[in-house]
């Protein structure tokens, strides 16, 4: 028989349980092949319906392991997928690591881990034990207790490099802090940063309490500084030492609230604000807005009004560091905030009635920058927030619309070049006439205009138009994380101007603490300055300080005796976090529009229009 012959011959069979027994099939692909010697040769003749089977027909396969240890392997290797690809499925499923802003490739958590912990290191007063900052401990404990008084003002924050603390830069940081905890609490708890943003503006709000003294025998009095120049051979500034290292009577200005508006506003705004952010701390809450009723309503109630650096007692010793140039803005800006915390419309009627003599205050060279000394940008975008989600409709209308103009002007100058340039390495120069300490208006640019953009982002609208030029929420958004990149390295020396932050950053900071070696030892006042003049490298490394950075032509000098290029700040700090928390991307599955931002927190005091 020809092999063709054969496989004509061959038949074909497959089987279903149901039957019992194996039935023909038409073709090869389906069936057992019997001519395979699959199963014993049939004796079944050609008609396959003649013989009813009892049984269900099996198949037996003898399975012949020849390498022992290739089959160990094979068998493991197959366990291993069976149970990895579930795993891989669960884990897609539930677990969602946490991102860093999609348009960079900066690790924003990280830098904002780091910037937080530089107030740490500025704290005054009893130092903590379980403190992550090694090289600092218990310094000015007798603060307030020199110059026959007994006064207790120890704690708050040193402000710079120094061993000074100025109440009105300690009140902006505790305002600023506080205001991005309000609008993003949900990105500080997602990072797990939420109990120590707290507990640094708990810090600084304990201190702001001890400041004010109300009238009793005599008028009302607030103390705007401790340390400084005074007439000893020795003092904060004439000595480079640690605060550790202080033995010399420190300084205490003091000032009659006539003469401190700007400050006492300043004030009311700081605790009011943190009164919101410390809520679940009912006792030290209502202390905190008690008295920053109490203090509103005596600055306005003075007749005479001024800023406290023309007074040489009371802010003399500051006027070379923080000149203040007007106090209508901080006695607006601390009368929006106490609306916030209160509800009382009272203090939102004088907010929107004197903003705009406040808008005519402030100097040319101010407009537009949102800092210590200016806070009209700040007070805009607060007053439009109301617009936007709370409308509070007669008789603040004008003053919401005034607002929105001027903000909306305010980022098609961020997002264009009409009115600001941009350094070669892409730095916005908001301070034309200034030269230095550049990235510190740059920060709070970037903070306002992305918590901008996440405001019409809530509303749904992509734009906003400006006169004859549009703006959309994502150019707000690229200018924001511009700013921010450049900081943190993008720019032409390639330099990370946060400490810490990148594998390349300054090392000479202007830091009396990280400049002097934590060994044990004292240093004098004159055994300190060698470190001050020393070229080597901060033998402490102070995380996260934003120094000044660079000048005009992106030129940078990593040098400690230069503090215009090195020294860092709390009040810049503070505008780093706010940026940084501000681009931060929001947790996974947020459940406030996923944009990680608290669109009706604010308002949890304020009732609706009845």
């Amino acid at each position: 028989m020809s092999n063709s012959e054969k496989f004509n011959s061959v038949q074909y069979v497959h089987t279903i349980s149901e039957a019992g027994r194996l039935l023909p099939s038409a073709n090869r692909w389906n069936s057992i092949e019997l001519d395979f010697n699959l199963l014993p040769e049939s004796s079944l003749n050609e008609n396959f319906e003649s013989l009813q089977s009892r049984f269900s027909k099996s198949i037996d396969f003898n399975l012949f392991v020849k390498n022992k240890i290739h089959f160990k392997r094979f068998v493991v290797v197959s366990a291993l997928i069976i149970l990895i690809i579930p795993t891989f499925i669960l884990l897609k499923h539930f677990y969602h690591p946490r991102k860093h802003h999609n348009d960079s490739s900066h690790n924003i958590t990280l830098a904002l881990n780091k910037a937080l912990l530089f107030f740490d290191a500025q704290k005054s007063g009893r130092f903590m034990e379980n403190s992550s900052i090694r090289f600092r401990g218990d310094s000015g404990m007798n603060d307030g207790k020199s110059n026959e008084k007994n006064l207790d003002l120890v704690g708050g924050f040193y402000d710079a490099g120094n061993n000074i603390k100025f109440s009105f830069t300690i009140a902006y940081t505790v305002s600023l802090l506080s205001w991005t905890v309000i609008e993003y609490h949900e990105k500080y708890e997602d990072i797990g940063e939420i109990d120590h943003v707290e507990d640094i503006i708990k810090w600084g709000s304990l201190y702001l309490l001890k400041l004010f003294v109300p009238p009793n025998n005599s008028s009302a009095r607030i103390y705007s500084q401790v340390g400084g120049n005074n007439s000893n051979a020795e003092n904060d500034l004439t000595c480079w030492q640690r605060p550790e290292d202080m033995n010399y009577p420190r300084l205490v200005s003091v000032c009659d609230i006539s003469t401190a508006s700007d400050l006492a506003g300043e004030m009311v705004a700081a605790m009011s604000a943190a009164s919101l952010v410390l809520k679940e701390d009912k006792d030290i809450s209502e202390e905190l807005v008690k008295t920053a009723e109490e203090l509103f309503i005596l600055a306005n109630r003075t007749a005479k009004k001024g800023k406290y650096t023309t007074n040489d007692e009371c802010g003399g010793q500051d006027r070379q560091f923080n000149n203040s140039t007007s106090y209508k803005d901080e006695l607006v800006w601390g009368g929006l905030w106490l609306f916030f915390a209160t509800g009382n419309k009272t203090y939102l009627k004088y907010a929107t009635e004197n903003f705009a003599s406040a808008v005519k205050e402030q100097i040319a060279s101010d407009e537009g920058i949102f800092h210590w000394n200016n806070k009209i940008t700040a007070i805009s975008i607060l007053l439009t927030r109301i617009r936007y989600f709370r409308d509070l409709g007669y008789p603040y209308e004008s003053s919401f619309i005034s607002s929105t103009n001027n903000i909306d002007l305010l980022m098609c100058s961020y997002t264009s070049d009409t009115k600001y340039s941009k350094t070669s390495g892409g730095l916005i120069l908001l301070k034309p006439s200034t030269d230095a300490a550049l990235l510190q208006y740059a920060a709070t640019s970037s903070f306002l205009s992305k918590l901008y953009s996440d405001y019409l982002q809530l509303l749904r609208t992509p734009s906003r138009r400006c006169s004859d030029s549009v703006f959309s929420s994502e150019s707000l958004k690229q200018f924001s994380q511009s700013q921010v990149n450049y900081i943190l390295g993008d720019n032409p020396l390639k330099m990370s101007y946060v400490v810490g932050y990148g594998s390349t950053y300054p090392v000479q900071v202007h830091h009396r603490a990280a400049s002097i070696p934590w060994d044990g030892e004292r240093r004098t006042c004159s055994e300190g300055s060698q470190w001050l003049n020393s070229r080597r490298e901060n033998p402490n490394t102070i995380l996260g300080a934003m120094v000044a950075g660079p000048n005009k032509k992106d030129v940078f000098s990593d040098e400690r005796i230069k503090p215009w290029f090195t020294e860092p700040s709390i009040a810049s700090n503070a505008g780093l976090v706010a940026a940084l928390v501000a681009l931060h991307d929001p947790p996974t599955g947020s459940s406030l529009g996923n944009l990680g931002i608290d669109k009706h927190g604010m308002f949890e005091n304020v009732k609706e229009v009845s």
